[in-house]
């Protein structure tokens, strides 16, 4: 699937934590371009960097060294404020615990974007079931998340990572604690959202099994991203 817009690149990003013992680089020399319409897999086990890397994308970390440009404009430029309306209509975020609020529905918990980008109710409550629809669970929008299975609560968490019709989605192991085909399922869905919006998507992952799925892969190791074929 081939892209058709530039979302982000990074040139030369380092990011080093200073500890007693030593300074210790998160990530190290990373260079990397995301593009629309693709779903890019970056594989790693545990501590090897990915994390550090997706929040340094979104803007939430600034690297030690090297420069992002997010929607084709150097981050730096970008103030607080922008950068905060920036990721409420324009960047979706899906991470490993969902952060879900169980007191309220499914369609309650995908409505609470709207405290940020603060849609028309006819409008909100249009994009709140097309989003639903998208991934399968329109016939859940009233069940709590107690109520879901866990495959179910991921589908929750990537209809609201959409309803702003992000451009960019940042999920961090997405399929972490559910079973191969229910992974399976996930990053399938998360493809199918890039169909449907061409909106461009970063998975990080340690499961070597979804690696097929993915339009382009990297490997990340000791803060170091090598591949992208």
């Amino acid at each position: 699937m081939s892209g058709t817009g530039q979302i982000v690149q990074l040139e030369n990003i380092t990011k080093v934590y200073a500890t007693r013992a030593e300074n210790y680089a998160a990530v190290r020399d990373i260079n990397f371009k995301a593009e629309r319409g693709n779903l890019i897999l970056i594989l790693g086990p545990s501590g090897s960097g990915k994390t550090t890397l997706l929040t340094i994308i979104a803007g939430f970390l600034k690297p030690s060294a090297g420069e992002v440009h997010l929607f084709g404009k150097n981050i730096n430029d970008y103030s607080s404020r922008e950068l905060q309306r920036m990721r409420a209509e324009r960047i979706g975020f899906v991470f490993q615990t969902f952060l879900l609020i169980d007191a309220l529905s499914v369609y309650e918990n995908i409505a609470l974007v709207n405290n940020f980008i603060m849609n028309k109710p006819r409008k909100s409550r249009e994009r709140i079931f097309a989003a639903m629809e998208m991934v399968g669970i329109a016939h859940l929008s009233r069940k709590r998340p107690v109520e879901l299975s866990h495959g179910e609560r991921q589908r929750v968490a990537i209809a609201r990572a959409f309803m702003n019709s992000a451009e960019l989605l940042i999920a961090d192991e997405p399929t972490a604690s559910i079973e191969a085909e229910q992974g399976d399922t996930i990053i399938s869905l998360l493809h199918n959202c890039i169909i449907e919006s061409n909106a461009c998507v970063i998975v990080a992952s340690h499961d070597l099994r979804h690696k097929h799925l993915a339009d382009r892969c990297y490997a990340m190791e000791n803060g170091i991203l090598k591949g992208g074929n």
